[in-house]
C-alpha cells in the first residue's frame, strides 16, 4: 500500500480491506454449510445473498460519502451487483471496490480526518476518521454474526 499523508487513514483503509475479505470468506463458509439466517424485518437479512450484498454496498457508500464530504473526486466504483448475481460477482466486485478505496485518501492531510463532523445518511454525526472506523467495524460485525451461526449449526450436527 502506498504512503499516505496521514498514517491513521492508511491503517484504516488496510483494516477495512482485511475485514471485507474476511467477511466474504466467512460468508462463503456459511453458504457452503447451508446456514439459514434467523427471521428478521431488516431487508439486509432476508437471505444470505442480501447479507453478502449489504456490506459491499455499504463499503461503496462509505467511501463515496467520504469523498463527497472532503470534496474529492468520485472514486469511480461500479454499482454493486444485483442480488441475482451477487454470489457469482462478489469476489470480482470486492477486488474492484478495494482497489478504488486505496486511491482517494492518500494526500488528505491529517487534520481533515477529524476537524469537523458531517451528517451521515442515517442522520448521525461523524468526522471522517469515525466513518472510516465504522467502515472497518461493519464487516467485522457481520462476520461475527456468521461465525456464531456456523458454530451453532456445527454444534447441532454433533
Amino acid at each position: 500500500m502506498k504512503e499516505y499523508s496521514y498514517g491513521g487513514a492508511r491503517a484504516l483503509v488496510a483494516l477495512h480491506e482485511q475485514h471485507m475479505r474476511l467477511f466474504v470468506e466467512t460468508w462463503q463458509k456459511a453458504k457452503k454449510a447451508g446456514i439459514v439466517l434467523p427471521a428478521s424485518s431488516d431487508p439486509a437479512y432476508k437471505s444470505l445473498e442480501t447479507l453478502l450484498r449489504h456490506p459491499l454496498k455499504s463499503s461503496r457508500g462509505y467511501i463515496v460519502w467520504i469523498c463527497q464530504k472532503l470534496e474529492l473526486p468520485d472514486p469511480g466504483i461500479d454499482p454493486v451487483p444485483e442480488i441475482e448475481s451477487i454470489e457469482q460477482s462478489a469476489e470480482k466486485f470486492l477486488k474492484h471496490l478495494l482497489q478504488r478505496w486505496h486511491l482517494p485518501l492518500r494526500d488528505v492531510p491529517e487534520e481533515r480526518f477529524f476537524d469537523r463532523t458531517y451528517i451521515s445518511h442515517w442522520d448521525v454525526e461523524y468526522c471522517i476518521e469515525a466513518m472510516l472506523e465504522h467502515a472497518v467495524m461493519h464487516p467485522i460485525r457481520h462476520e461475527f454474526q456468521l461465525i456464531n451461526l456456523i458454530n451453532a449449526h456445527n454444534r447441532k450436527k454433533k
